[in-house]
Formats: C-alpha cells, sequence, structure tokens
C-alpha cells in the first residue's frame, strides 16, 4: 500500500476531475477502444463514456472512492444496483450511440448482451472501474483503493466482481483474492475480458504459503 495514501469517498463535485483520472487510466485499454469509436471524436467519446459512468451509474450509490489528490478512482455499486434500470436504460441510448458510433452501436450491443447474461445474481459488490493516472501507476494507489473496500467486505461477509480488461492487471486482482472464473471474448477475434470473483476473507497470491 502506498504510505500515507488517504482514501475518501467521492462526492459528485469530484466528478469533473475523476472523469479525466479514468479516461486517461482507461486510453490505451484494449476493450474499451475496441467499443469506442476511433475517428476524430474518439476522445470527447471517451470523455462522455465517463461522465456517464460516474454520473449515472457509480456516484449516485455512493461507492466511489478516490485518494486525496484525485490521482485514482474505483467506482463500486452495491449489492442488487450494478446495472441501469429499463428506463435509464433507454434515456442512455442516444448518448451510447454517439460514443460508440452510429454504426459500431449494433455491434456493440449485441457482443455486450452474453455478458451482461454472465453477470453473477449472488450479491455482490461491483467493481465498475478501477484507474490510475498513468504518471501515478505502479505507486500502491490501486491496492489502497481495492483493500479500502475489500476489507469492508470481508466484514460484511459480502463477495466482490468485476471485468478485468486488460491482461497485465490480472496479477493485481489476484494478490488480492480475485479469481479468473472465465476469459470472455466480445467477439471472434476481440479483446477478451477476464471475469472475476472474490469471496469474502480470500487471502490473494500474497496470503499463500
Amino acid at each position: 500500500m502506498a504510505t500515507g495514501t488517504l482514501i475518501r469517498k467521492a462526492a459528485a463535485a469530484d466528478g469533473p476531475a475523476l472523469t479525466g483520472v479514468l479516461s486517461a487510466a482507461f486510453d490505451a485499454d484494449p476493450v474499451m477502444n475496441w467499443f469506442i469509436r476511433q475517428d476524430g471524436r474518439r476522445d470527447a467519446a471517451f470523455r462522455r463514456f465517463f461522465e456517464l459512468a460516474l454520473g449515472r451509474l457509480t456516484l449516485p450509490h455512493g461507492e466511489v472512492y478516490t485518494t486525496a489528490d484525485k490521482r485514482a478512482a474505483a467506482c463500486w455499486t452495491p449489492p442488487g444496483q450494478w446495472g441501469a434500470s429499463l428506463p435509464a436504460q433507454f434515456l442512455l441510448l442516444a448518448e451510447y450511440v454517439r460514443i460508440c458510433g452510429p454504426r459500431r452501436f449494433l455491434k456493440v450491443t449485441r457482443a455486450f448482451a452474453p455478458l451482461q447474461a454472465r453477470h453473477p445474481r449472488r450479491p455482490h459488490f461491483y467493481l465498475f472501474f478501477l484507474g490510475v493516472l498513468p504518471a501515478s501507476q505502479r505507486l500502491g494507489l490501486g491496492s489502497a483503493l481495492l483493500r479500502s473496500m475489500l476489507q469492508r467486505c470481508d466484514a460484511e461477509g459480502i463477495p466482490a466482481y468485476l471485468e478485468n480488461s486488460n491482461q497485465r492487471n490480472l496479477p493485481l486482482y489476484r494478490r488480492h483474492g480475485f479469481e479468473v472464473t472465465e476469459r470472455f471474448q466480445l467477439v471472434p477475434g476481440g479483446p477478451p475480458l477476464w471475469l472475476m470473483w472474490r469471496e469474502p476473507g480470500a487471502r490473494g497470491e500474497q496470503g499463500r504459503p
């Protein structure tokens, strides 16, 4: 854990800063770059996606956490709150068309439908996104944010779940007790996602002999 790292709950006013953090953290992410449009509107679409992810899907549930200096963010949703309701999805439809691009929207929607169907039904905390500014990566900020919530999961006896979109992050999550349940491919030849589950009290790789 980064020495002296203060973790705090994010407020709505932190939304713009954390949008910038997540946009930078995921700029080279394979899955993000597969479904977000790759034309002249790419950067605006990236930012808009994270504005919606924070403002509509995570911050309202009160389980988004950041560091004191806002160099990192962990966006969680509590048990039973991981997805948008049908009315909310309908209202977001036009936004997602702009984010993906009209020509790619149907392909992206079809690809993500099976992923949503795989989402565990057992109550859990869902890690929507974990991101650290590129210049601040490998300093332990991601671990600090994870540990903050996972200690709560252990205390309350609640599992945690995430969909990892970058292979290089697998060791981080495994160290904190997450195990891969499935390697999921969005489309043939497309980028994979690693679906990962953590039982409360899991020690992870660093706690094993």
